[in-house]
């Protein structure tokens, strides 16, 4: 196990000490195929600290089985250098043992396909990567997106990310917000123009595979019309067969811009795109190098939305959109239910890649708290870069206090996402709808 910094490099360089904090943040009632948001949702909060007491900061998701995986790699990682990031799966592999019942169901923390050890130890290293680049930026004086070999924008575009939802939490939990319903096609044009109007967004994404896919078109259809040549995507997270996956594409020809995972498994994905000239985009099919094969050979996909909380960091987020350029695949960028950390570590990425062929996706907007001392701010739909040294943003110490200490107070039920019982909470018949769902 290597447990030293490399030879030459300066002491300053070593980790002298790594944090986790685990934080539960705020989630509105954003309703998807699985159920609905809990009213909190877990994080996790990574912080290294080098030998000259710089501090570089990381985040990832925070239920249980990462917390698993997270405490041994930060306990093994004093002594290595920051600058070593290769360095990290190979200790990741050494001493991340696989968390206790890992299953094959869908990781509804990201909606992103069936779960496994492997893909949860990727997430966990990929927070420690982002918090020994923003050190070691620090530490040179060097933006995140300079490591990474330099940026090639200086914005970068972001889509609106609507949602059917419910007007607060089942209950009355959680925290309440003014947004409202959406669950007819009005409620999902209002809530569009609302991100319009308040961020400039320009493209707009729906998440889908919650009513029946009659009333989900019309929705889009409803967006086209309020906002005519503006571009739609539409993401069901793979509720519909393969029959209703070409009958929306066949619905919504010349309205979407892509669809994003109408159906389950890279092989329905094909047969859908066998049988439709719209583009066909996954966050569920691709999510892994070792599924690139078999999706890009069957011309499963044409679209594929990088991550680097699943493809184990920044870097591999860079030769994703290497791969996907040489196949002549397309690439934007997926969201989870983030801090301003993550969203920091995306943009940086997202300024360096040449082939970034579509806005990204952000929950930002959605998320009322934060750990950073600043918000980012969205203008014309889009993120200024910052060349700040690392990543750009400052913990907020007190605001990670209050965060961790909601998830201490917590009683275990929201450690752990769970969108199906989040719903059972105001349909106590709910269950897992099967795939597929229409």
């Amino acid at each position: 196990m290597r447990t030293s910094g490399s030879v030459g490099e300066p002491p300053t360089l070593a980790i002298a000490e790594v944090r986790l904090t685990p934080v539960l943040i705020a989630d509105p009632p954003l309703l998807n195929t699985q159920g609905v948001h809990q009213p909190y949702t877990p994080r996790l909060i990574i912080e290294v600290i080098t030998a000259d007491g710089t501090s570089g900061i990381g985040e990832t998701y925070g239920d249980t089985r990462y917390l698993q995986l997270a405490a041994p790699l930060a306990a093994a990682l004093p002594g290595h250098s920051v600058s070593d990031v290769n360095g990290l799966f190979t200790l990741a592999e050494q001493v991340c043992t696989d968390p206790s019942e890992v299953s094959d169901s869908v990781d509804v923390g990201g909606l992103r396909g069936v779960q496994t050890a492997d893909k949860l130890r990727l997430s966990v290293i990929s927070g420690f990567e982002v918090a020994c680049l923003d050190a070691l930026g620090k530490t040179l004086g060097l933006p995140v997106h300079g490591l990474l070999g330099g940026k090639v924008r200086d914005t970068v575009d972001y889509s609106a990310y609507l949602f059917y939802r419910l007007a607060e939490h089942p209950r009355g939990r959680g925290e309440s917000d003014d947004w409202g319903a959406a669950l007819d096609p009005a409620g999902v044009v209002a809530q569009a123009r609302r991100f319009a109007d308040t961020y400039g967004f320009g493209s707009f994404k729906l998440k889908g595979g919650v009513f029946p896919p009659d009333e989900e078109i019309a929705a889009v259809r409803a967006l086209a019309e309020a906002f005519p040549g503006r571009p739609l995507r539409l993401d069901p997270n793979g509720a519909w067969s393969v029959e209703t996956s070409l009958y929306v594409a066949r619905e919504l020809a010349g309205v979407l811009q892509y669809l994003e995972d109408p159906t389950s498994t890279t092989a329905r994905m094909a047969q859908v795109a066998a049988g439709t000239d719209m583009p066909l985009a996954t966050n569920m099919c691709v999510t892994t190098f070792p599924e690139i094969e078999e999706a890009f050979a069957g011309k499963a996909v044409q679209v594929v939305l990088s991550d680097h909380h699943y493809w184990g960091g920044l870097r591999n987020t860079r030769e994703l959109a290497a791969i996907c350029r040489t196949f002549g695949v397309g690439l934007s960028m997926h969201s989870n239910t983030h801090l301003g950390i993550s969203l920091a570590a995306m943009t940086h990425v997202a300024a360096t890649v040449p082939n970034l062929d579509y806005a990204c996706d952000s929950h930002y907007p959605w998320q009322s708290d934060e750990v950073i001392t600043e918000r980012h701010v969205f203008t014309d739909g889009r993120l200024t870069v910052c060349d700040r040294p690392g990543l750009g943003v400052e913990l907020d110490r007190a605001a990670l206090a209050d965060l961790h200490r909601r998830w201490l107070d917590d009683d275990g039920t929201m450690r752990d996402r769970d969108d199906a019982a989040a719903m059972r909470e105001a349909d106590p018949h709910w269950t897992t709808p099967p795939v597929p769902r229409w």
